[in-house]
């Protein structure tokens, strides 16, 4: 049989490895993008379905959250340097740092909680946005949450090893995240092609701190 890395696209074929996927150690990692095994499913097992997977009513709006609305702007900003537009990166940078100084800090927020909330990203958030820029067949929105799918379960992955294996996972190692996808990978050396974007390895940013 055959196993597919959801974050990457990696085929693990258990005919050529002649290792059954079930059989490899709990530890074992995906050799493109180091995503752990629950990232795998089966080549022809299809998406699962929720009851979230439907279309939300066209009036009910959301208020966005100063952090929401400083992400998105900062997004806009990346959106406008890869079109050279140089003035208008600026100003939503501007107002993605003003938006930001505005988010209010969060006492306590432990890995259980961040997981949780990742869970319902991919679990409800994603569905709904992709079957409503489906039905408006917005082939710009159901690009960017091909890519915000894979980097979040990249996320969920690595918090779940970190939860797992503690300060360890981070000991003598680097971590990178591509600047494009926000994809983040940890190793030695930067990936030379982001698994989600495929942009060079010169797209990613090294992230200094306390992780040696």
């Amino acid at each position: 049989m055959k196993y597919v890395c959801k974050i990457c696209g990696y085929v693990y074929d258990e005919g050529k490895e002649n290792i059954k996927f079930d059989d490899l150690s709990d530890d074992w990692v995906c050799p493109l993008c180091s995503a752990s095994k629950d990232a795998f499913v089966l080549e022809s097992q299809p998406q699962k379905k929720t009851d979230n997977d439907k279309v939300l009513p066209k009036h009910e709006l959301k208020e966005l959250t100063y952090g929401e609305i400083s992400a998105l702007c900062s997004n806009l900003a990346k959106g406008c340097e890869k079109q050279y537009k140089n003035e208008e990166m600026k100003m939503f940078l501007t107002l993605a740092d003003y938006f930001s100084t505005l988010t209010p800090e969060i006492d306590h927020s432990s890995i259980e909680e961040i997981l949780d909330l990742i869970q319902k990203n991919l679990n409800e958030d994603y569905q709904d946005i992709t079957n409503i820029a489906s039905e408006y067949q917005d082939r710009g929105t159901l690009r960017v949450c091909v890519w915000g799918e894979k980097v979040t379960h990249i996320l969920n992955s690595l918090l779940s090893r970190y939860e797992k294996e503690g300060e360890a996972f981070l000991k003598n190692t680097n971590v990178w995240v591509c600047t494009t996808c926000g994809f983040i990978y940890v190793g030695d050396k930067a990936p030379e092609l982001c698994p989600v974007c495929k942009v060079p390895d010169w797209k990613f940013e090294k992230i200094e701190g306390d992780v040696q």
